[in-house]
Protein backbone atom coordinates (compact mmCIF):
# COMPACT_ATOMS: atom_id res chain seq x y z
CA UNK A 1 0.00 0.00 0.00
CA UNK A 2 1.33 3.49 -0.45
CA UNK A 3 2.45 5.71 1.91
CA UNK A 4 4.54 9.15 2.55
CA UNK A 5 8.18 8.11 3.96
CA UNK A 6 8.76 9.91 7.30
CA UNK A 7 12.26 9.85 8.73
CA UNK A 8 12.31 8.38 12.46
CA UNK A 9 12.51 11.28 14.54
CA UNK A 10 12.70 12.05 18.19
CA UNK A 11 10.46 13.98 20.14
CA UNK A 12 7.35 15.75 19.72
CA UNK A 13 7.48 17.03 16.73
CA UNK A 14 8.63 13.60 15.44
CA UNK A 15 6.00 11.39 16.98
CA UNK A 16 2.79 13.98 15.30
CA UNK A 17 5.39 13.60 11.98
CA UNK A 18 4.74 9.64 12.25
CA UNK A 19 1.32 10.43 13.59
CA UNK A 20 0.55 11.93 10.27
CA UNK A 21 2.19 9.95 7.85
CA UNK A 22 0.52 6.71 9.95
CA UNK A 23 -2.98 8.77 9.02
CA UNK A 24 -2.35 8.92 5.59
CA UNK A 25 -1.45 5.21 4.91
CA UNK A 26 -4.51 4.62 6.86
CA UNK A 27 -6.41 6.21 4.13
CA UNK A 28 -5.41 3.89 1.49
CA UNK A 29 -7.59 0.92 3.73
CA UNK A 30 -10.80 -0.08 2.60
CA UNK A 31 -13.60 -1.14 4.35
CA UNK A 32 -13.84 -4.74 3.35
CA UNK A 33 -17.23 -4.57 2.66
CA UNK A 34 -18.42 -0.46 1.70
CA UNK A 35 -14.66 -0.69 -0.29
CA UNK A 36 -14.38 2.60 0.79
CA UNK A 37 -11.24 4.44 3.10
CA UNK A 38 -11.69 3.41 6.84
CA UNK A 39 -10.38 7.18 7.27
CA UNK A 40 -13.24 8.63 5.61
CA UNK A 41 -16.04 6.49 7.35
CA UNK A 42 -15.18 7.38 10.89
CA UNK A 43 -13.29 4.09 11.94
CA UNK A 44 -10.10 5.26 12.73
CA UNK A 45 -10.54 6.15 16.62
CA UNK A 46 -7.15 6.88 17.58
CA UNK A 47 -3.42 6.33 16.25
CA UNK A 48 -0.77 6.75 18.73
CA UNK A 49 2.81 6.33 18.63
CA UNK A 50 5.22 5.62 21.21
CA UNK A 51 8.82 5.55 19.30
CA UNK A 52 8.84 3.18 16.41
CA UNK A 53 5.70 1.10 17.88
CA UNK A 54 2.25 2.17 16.63
CA UNK A 55 -1.44 1.80 18.15
CA UNK A 56 -4.14 1.91 16.06
CA UNK A 57 -7.73 1.94 17.19
CA UNK A 58 -10.48 0.66 14.80
CA UNK A 59 -13.88 0.73 15.10
CA UNK A 60 -16.13 -1.71 14.05
CA UNK A 61 -20.00 -1.08 12.52
CA UNK A 62 -20.75 -4.33 14.15
CA UNK A 63 -19.52 -6.19 17.07
CA UNK A 64 -19.71 -9.45 14.91
CA UNK A 65 -17.94 -7.95 11.78
CA UNK A 66 -17.85 -10.83 9.64
CA UNK A 67 -14.55 -9.06 7.94
CA UNK A 68 -12.58 -7.97 11.17
CA UNK A 69 -9.43 -10.24 10.73
CA UNK A 70 -9.23 -9.02 7.28
CA UNK A 71 -9.33 -5.23 8.19
CA UNK A 72 -6.76 -6.18 11.15
CA UNK A 73 -4.53 -7.27 8.69
CA UNK A 74 -5.39 -4.96 6.09
CA UNK A 75 -4.28 -1.67 8.73
CA UNK A 76 -1.54 -3.57 9.80
CA UNK A 77 -0.04 -4.23 6.62
CA UNK A 78 -0.55 -0.08 5.97
CA UNK A 79 0.98 1.10 8.95
CA UNK A 80 3.71 -1.54 8.83
CA UNK A 81 5.09 0.13 5.36
CA UNK A 82 5.42 3.76 7.05
CA UNK A 83 8.86 4.35 7.36
CA UNK A 84 10.36 4.72 11.33
CA UNK A 85 7.52 2.31 12.15
CA UNK A 86 8.77 -1.29 13.43
CA UNK A 87 5.72 -2.55 15.29
CA UNK A 88 1.88 -2.47 15.04
CA UNK A 89 -1.00 -2.86 17.23
CA UNK A 90 -4.29 -3.02 16.50
CA UNK A 91 -7.43 -2.79 18.86
CA UNK A 92 -10.65 -3.11 18.11
CA UNK A 93 -14.13 -1.66 19.24
CA UNK A 94 -17.60 -0.82 18.04
CA UNK A 95 -19.11 2.45 16.76
CA UNK A 96 -21.68 4.08 19.06
CA UNK A 97 -25.56 4.75 17.87
CA UNK A 98 -24.11 7.99 17.11
CA UNK A 99 -21.14 7.25 14.86
CA UNK A 100 -23.70 4.09 13.04
CA UNK A 101 -26.11 7.02 12.72
CA UNK A 102 -23.53 9.53 10.54
CA UNK A 103 -22.29 6.27 8.93
CA UNK A 104 -25.77 5.58 7.69
CA UNK A 105 -26.00 9.33 6.64
CA UNK A 106 -22.70 9.45 5.44
CA UNK A 107 -23.45 6.46 2.75
CA UNK A 108 -27.12 7.13 1.65
CA UNK A 109 -26.53 10.86 1.53
CA UNK A 110 -29.34 11.21 3.58
CA UNK A 111 -30.94 10.65 7.08
CA UNK A 112 -34.42 10.38 5.57
CA UNK A 113 -36.17 7.23 4.82
CA UNK A 114 -34.25 4.46 2.72
CA UNK A 115 -35.64 5.02 -0.83
CA UNK A 116 -34.70 2.79 -3.85
CA UNK A 117 -31.41 4.18 -5.68
CA UNK A 118 -32.11 2.61 -8.89
CA UNK A 119 -35.13 4.00 -9.51
CA UNK A 120 -34.33 7.28 -8.85
CA UNK A 121 -34.57 9.98 -12.05
CA UNK A 122 -30.51 10.53 -11.17
CA UNK A 123 -29.37 6.34 -11.38
CA UNK A 124 -26.86 5.84 -13.77
CA UNK A 125 -27.53 2.25 -13.01
CA UNK A 126 -28.26 -0.67 -15.74
CA UNK A 127 -31.23 -2.92 -14.26
CA UNK A 128 -31.33 -5.93 -15.82
CA UNK A 129 -33.95 -9.13 -14.71
CA UNK A 130 -33.09 -12.06 -16.15
CA UNK A 131 -36.32 -14.37 -16.38
CA UNK A 132 -37.81 -17.59 -17.60
CA UNK A 133 -40.51 -19.15 -18.27
CA UNK A 134 -40.30 -22.19 -16.41
CA UNK A 135 -37.70 -23.60 -13.93
CA UNK A 136 -34.55 -25.72 -14.77
CA UNK A 137 -33.10 -23.57 -17.77
CA UNK A 138 -30.29 -22.60 -16.60
CA UNK A 139 -31.61 -18.57 -15.80
CA UNK A 140 -29.13 -18.24 -12.26
CA UNK A 141 -26.27 -19.59 -13.60
CA UNK A 142 -26.59 -17.43 -16.79
CA UNK A 143 -27.16 -14.72 -14.06
CA UNK A 144 -23.99 -15.45 -11.66
CA UNK A 145 -22.03 -16.10 -14.36
CA UNK A 146 -22.65 -12.31 -16.70
CA UNK A 147 -22.24 -10.47 -12.83
CA UNK A 148 -18.56 -12.35 -12.54
CA UNK A 149 -17.41 -11.75 -15.94
CA UNK A 150 -19.42 -8.11 -15.54
CA UNK A 151 -17.12 -7.78 -12.32
CA UNK A 152 -13.86 -9.22 -13.89
CA UNK A 153 -14.12 -6.38 -17.15
CA UNK A 154 -13.74 -3.83 -13.76
CA UNK A 155 -17.62 -2.94 -13.31
CA UNK A 156 -19.35 -2.55 -10.21
CA UNK A 157 -21.92 -5.23 -9.90
CA UNK A 158 -24.92 -6.57 -7.74
CA UNK A 159 -27.04 -9.26 -7.77
CA UNK A 160 -30.69 -9.63 -6.23
CA UNK A 161 -31.80 -13.49 -6.31
CA UNK A 162 -35.09 -12.45 -6.44
CA UNK A 163 -36.53 -15.75 -6.83
CA UNK A 164 -37.58 -16.03 -2.85
CA UNK A 165 -38.69 -19.39 -3.40
CA UNK A 166 -35.94 -21.12 -5.75
CA UNK A 167 -32.85 -19.18 -4.46
CA UNK A 168 -29.31 -20.60 -5.49
CA UNK A 169 -27.66 -17.73 -6.20
CA UNK A 170 -25.75 -17.76 -2.52
CA UNK A 171 -24.09 -21.29 -3.69
CA UNK A 172 -23.49 -20.20 -7.45
CA UNK A 173 -21.40 -17.62 -5.90
CA UNK A 174 -19.60 -18.95 -3.28
CA UNK A 175 -21.65 -16.88 -0.44
CA UNK A 176 -21.93 -18.14 3.08
CA UNK A 177 -22.62 -15.12 5.49
CA UNK A 178 -25.15 -12.97 5.82
CA UNK A 179 -25.22 -9.37 5.35
CA UNK A 180 -23.62 -7.24 8.05
CA UNK A 181 -26.44 -5.09 9.56
CA UNK A 182 -25.72 -1.47 10.83
CA UNK A 183 -29.14 -0.70 12.78
CA UNK A 184 -31.69 -0.69 9.26
CA UNK A 185 -28.75 -0.65 6.86
CA UNK A 186 -27.64 -4.11 5.76
CA UNK A 187 -23.94 -4.19 3.75
CA UNK A 188 -23.98 -6.94 1.33
CA UNK A 189 -21.58 -9.71 0.86
CA UNK A 190 -18.74 -9.66 -1.49
CA UNK A 191 -18.53 -12.62 -3.86
CA UNK A 192 -15.92 -12.44 -7.03
CA UNK A 193 -15.89 -8.76 -6.84
CA UNK A 194 -19.86 -9.01 -6.76
CA UNK A 195 -21.98 -7.55 -3.97
CA UNK A 196 -25.08 -10.36 -3.77
CA UNK A 197 -28.13 -10.66 -1.31
CA UNK A 198 -30.42 -13.51 -1.01
CA UNK A 199 -33.67 -14.40 1.22
CA UNK A 200 -31.02 -17.36 1.54
CA UNK A 201 -28.65 -15.75 3.77
CA UNK A 202 -31.73 -15.44 6.11
CA UNK A 203 -33.38 -18.90 5.92
CA UNK A 204 -31.49 -22.12 8.01
CA UNK A 205 -30.73 -24.62 5.49
CA UNK A 206 -33.02 -26.38 4.37
CA UNK A 207 -36.42 -24.22 5.54
CA UNK A 208 -38.51 -23.37 2.51
CA UNK A 209 -40.15 -19.89 2.44
CA UNK A 210 -43.77 -19.98 2.53
CA UNK A 211 -44.77 -16.07 1.84
CA UNK A 212 -47.72 -14.93 0.03
CA UNK A 213 -47.82 -11.89 -2.60
CA UNK A 214 -47.16 -8.77 -0.30
CA UNK A 215 -44.64 -10.47 1.94
CA UNK A 216 -42.76 -11.32 -1.67
CA UNK A 217 -43.13 -7.70 -2.86
CA UNK A 218 -41.60 -6.12 1.01
CA UNK A 219 -38.80 -8.62 0.81
CA UNK A 220 -37.99 -6.99 -2.78
CA UNK A 221 -37.75 -3.45 -1.61
CA UNK A 222 -36.01 -3.69 1.69
CA UNK A 223 -33.33 -5.39 -0.59
CA UNK A 224 -33.38 -2.71 -3.42
CA UNK A 225 -33.66 0.25 -0.34
CA UNK A 226 -32.27 -1.38 2.71
CA UNK A 227 -29.21 -3.00 1.51
CA UNK A 228 -26.26 -0.46 1.06
CA UNK A 229 -25.35 -0.75 -2.69
CA UNK A 230 -22.69 1.90 -3.77
CA UNK A 231 -22.21 3.42 -6.95
CA UNK A 232 -23.21 0.05 -8.78
CA UNK A 233 -22.84 0.02 -13.15
CA UNK A 234 -24.77 -3.02 -13.57
CA UNK A 235 -27.70 -4.31 -11.12
CA UNK A 236 -28.91 -8.29 -12.33
CA UNK A 237 -32.09 -9.27 -10.63
CA UNK A 238 -32.54 -13.48 -10.44
CA UNK A 239 -36.23 -13.49 -11.27
CA UNK A 240 -38.52 -16.50 -10.54
CA UNK A 241 -39.81 -17.95 -13.32
CA UNK A 242 -42.92 -18.00 -14.51
CA UNK A 243 -45.14 -14.30 -14.20
CA UNK A 244 -46.18 -14.03 -11.34
CA UNK A 245 -45.77 -11.42 -8.17
CA UNK A 246 -42.08 -10.76 -8.57
CA UNK A 247 -41.98 -9.96 -12.22
CA UNK A 248 -44.89 -7.46 -11.19
CA UNK A 249 -43.27 -6.22 -8.69
CA UNK A 250 -39.84 -5.16 -10.65
CA UNK A 251 -41.85 -3.59 -12.99
CA UNK A 252 -43.34 -1.67 -10.27
CA UNK A 253 -40.31 -0.75 -8.11
CA UNK A 254 -37.61 -0.30 -11.05
CA UNK A 255 -39.86 0.75 -13.82
CA UNK A 256 -36.36 1.67 -15.75
CA UNK A 257 -35.18 -2.39 -16.02
CA UNK A 258 -34.98 -4.28 -18.71
CA UNK A 259 -35.57 -8.14 -19.57
CA UNK A 260 -33.27 -11.07 -20.40
CA UNK A 261 -35.33 -13.95 -21.47
CA UNK A 262 -33.42 -17.12 -20.92
CA UNK A 263 -34.60 -20.48 -22.21
CA UNK A 264 -33.60 -23.97 -24.18
CA UNK A 265 -34.28 -24.71 -27.32
CA UNK A 266 -36.78 -27.11 -26.71
CA UNK A 267 -40.10 -25.83 -28.45
CA UNK A 268 -41.96 -26.55 -25.51
CA UNK A 269 -39.38 -24.34 -23.00
CA UNK A 270 -39.53 -21.43 -25.90
CA UNK A 271 -43.21 -21.09 -25.81
CA UNK A 272 -43.61 -20.71 -21.96
CA UNK A 273 -40.32 -18.23 -22.18
CA UNK A 274 -42.30 -15.80 -25.06
CA UNK A 275 -44.59 -15.33 -22.00
CA UNK A 276 -42.45 -14.76 -19.63
CA UNK A 277 -40.99 -12.12 -22.17
CA UNK A 278 -44.41 -10.48 -23.25
CA UNK A 279 -45.38 -9.22 -19.75
CA UNK A 280 -42.77 -6.65 -20.94
CA UNK A 281 -46.12 -5.23 -22.90
CA UNK A 282 -48.23 -4.84 -20.35
CA UNK A 283 -45.33 -3.74 -18.03
CA UNK A 284 -43.87 -1.05 -20.32
CA UNK A 285 -40.25 -2.79 -20.13
CA UNK A 286 -38.39 -3.36 -22.67
CA UNK A 287 -36.97 -6.80 -23.83
CA UNK A 288 -32.90 -6.82 -23.96
CA UNK A 289 -32.39 -9.77 -25.90
CA UNK A 290 -32.84 -13.41 -25.21
CA UNK A 291 -30.37 -15.83 -24.52
CA UNK A 292 -30.73 -19.89 -25.32
CA UNK A 293 -28.80 -22.13 -22.62
CA UNK A 294 -28.09 -25.90 -23.34
CA UNK A 295 -27.96 -25.33 -26.82
CA UNK A 296 -25.82 -28.72 -27.74
CA UNK A 297 -23.67 -30.75 -26.23
CA UNK A 298 -19.98 -30.81 -28.17
CA UNK A 299 -18.76 -33.87 -29.63
CA UNK A 300 -15.27 -35.20 -29.96
CA UNK A 301 -15.32 -35.07 -33.44
CA UNK A 302 -16.30 -31.36 -33.45
CA UNK A 303 -19.82 -32.16 -34.43
CA UNK A 304 -23.32 -31.06 -31.97
CA UNK A 305 -25.01 -33.23 -30.41
CA UNK A 306 -28.92 -30.72 -29.81
CA UNK A 307 -30.27 -32.88 -27.20
CA UNK A 308 -33.15 -30.75 -26.81
CA UNK A 309 -33.77 -30.24 -30.66
CA UNK A 310 -32.50 -26.63 -32.02
CA UNK A 311 -34.09 -22.71 -32.46
CA UNK A 312 -35.36 -22.28 -29.34
CA UNK A 313 -34.09 -19.16 -28.75
CA UNK A 314 -34.10 -17.86 -32.12
CA UNK A 315 -38.07 -18.44 -32.18
CA UNK A 316 -38.50 -16.44 -28.88
CA UNK A 317 -35.92 -13.58 -30.55
CA UNK A 318 -38.39 -13.24 -33.38
CA UNK A 319 -41.70 -13.77 -32.13
CA UNK A 320 -41.03 -11.35 -29.04
CA UNK A 321 -39.23 -8.65 -31.54
CA UNK A 322 -42.83 -9.60 -32.97
CA UNK A 323 -44.87 -8.71 -30.14
CA UNK A 324 -42.93 -5.15 -28.49
CA UNK A 325 -42.44 -3.83 -31.88
CA UNK A 326 -38.80 -3.55 -31.60
CA UNK A 327 -35.65 -5.42 -32.07
CA UNK A 328 -35.10 -8.46 -29.88
CA UNK A 329 -31.53 -10.43 -30.88
CA UNK A 330 -30.69 -14.05 -29.47
CA UNK A 331 -27.96 -12.89 -27.44
CA UNK A 332 -25.64 -16.20 -27.25
CA UNK A 333 -25.90 -19.77 -27.61
CA UNK A 334 -24.60 -21.45 -24.82
CA UNK A 335 -23.46 -24.90 -24.86
CA UNK A 336 -23.66 -27.62 -22.59
CA UNK A 337 -20.45 -28.25 -20.23
CA UNK A 338 -20.78 -30.38 -17.59
CA UNK A 339 -17.64 -27.59 -16.56
CA UNK A 340 -20.41 -25.03 -16.09
CA UNK A 341 -22.59 -27.26 -13.46
CA UNK A 342 -19.42 -28.43 -11.79
CA UNK A 343 -18.39 -24.45 -11.18
CA UNK A 344 -21.89 -23.22 -10.03
CA UNK A 345 -22.08 -26.15 -7.35
CA UNK A 346 -18.33 -25.19 -5.94
CA UNK A 347 -19.28 -21.58 -6.07
CA UNK A 348 -16.93 -20.19 -8.66
CA UNK A 349 -18.86 -19.39 -11.82
CA UNK A 350 -17.49 -20.86 -15.40
CA UNK A 351 -16.19 -17.99 -16.40
CA UNK A 352 -13.53 -17.67 -14.07
CA UNK A 353 -13.16 -21.54 -12.86
CA UNK A 354 -12.84 -22.38 -16.39
CA UNK A 355 -12.49 -19.11 -19.27
CA UNK A 356 -11.25 -21.08 -21.87
CA UNK A 357 -14.55 -23.00 -22.16
CA UNK A 358 -16.96 -22.81 -24.67
CA UNK A 359 -19.69 -22.13 -22.16
CA UNK A 360 -17.36 -19.33 -20.24
CA UNK A 361 -16.83 -17.31 -23.99
CA UNK A 362 -20.36 -17.35 -24.98
CA UNK A 363 -21.50 -15.66 -21.12
CA UNK A 364 -18.86 -13.54 -21.48
CA UNK A 365 -19.77 -12.34 -25.20
CA UNK A 366 -23.20 -11.80 -23.64
CA UNK A 367 -21.69 -10.12 -20.51
CA UNK A 368 -19.99 -7.62 -23.12
CA UNK A 369 -22.58 -6.83 -24.90
CA UNK A 370 -25.23 -6.48 -22.04
CA UNK A 371 -22.83 -3.68 -19.60
CA UNK A 372 -22.00 -1.41 -23.50
CA UNK A 373 -26.17 -0.79 -24.03
CA UNK A 374 -26.97 2.63 -22.60
CA UNK A 375 -28.88 3.17 -19.40
CA UNK A 376 -32.92 2.87 -20.69
CA UNK A 377 -34.47 6.61 -20.50
CA UNK A 378 -37.92 5.14 -18.80
CA UNK A 379 -37.98 7.16 -15.27
CA UNK A 380 -35.08 9.47 -15.94
CA UNK A 381 -35.36 13.38 -16.05
CA UNK A 382 -34.59 14.41 -19.26
CA UNK A 383 -33.86 17.81 -18.42
CA UNK A 384 -36.54 19.11 -20.79
CA UNK A 385 -38.84 22.12 -20.60
CA UNK A 386 -41.70 22.97 -22.14
CA UNK A 387 -41.78 25.97 -24.14
CA UNK A 388 -43.37 29.30 -23.14
CA UNK A 389 -42.13 28.57 -19.43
Amino acid sequence: MSSHPVPPTSGAEGSDGLTAAVRVALATVLDPEIRRPITELGMVRSVEVDGTRVRVGIDLTTPGCPLKETLTRDVTAAAAAVDGVTDVVVTLGVMSADQRAALRTLLRGTDAEPVIPFAQPTSLTKVFAIASGKGGVGKSSVTANLAVAMAADGLRVGVVDADIYGFSIPRMLGVTRQPTRVDDMLLPPLAHGVKVVSIGMFVPPGQPVVWRGPMLHRALQQFLADVFWGDLDVLLLDLPPGTGDIAISVAQLLPGSEIVVVTTPQVAAAEVAERAGSVAVQTRQHVVGVVENMSWLPQPDGSRLELFGSGGGQRVAENLSQLTGGDVPLLGQVPLDVRLREAGDGGTPVVLAEPDSPAAQVLRDVATALAGRRRGLAGRSLGLTPAGR
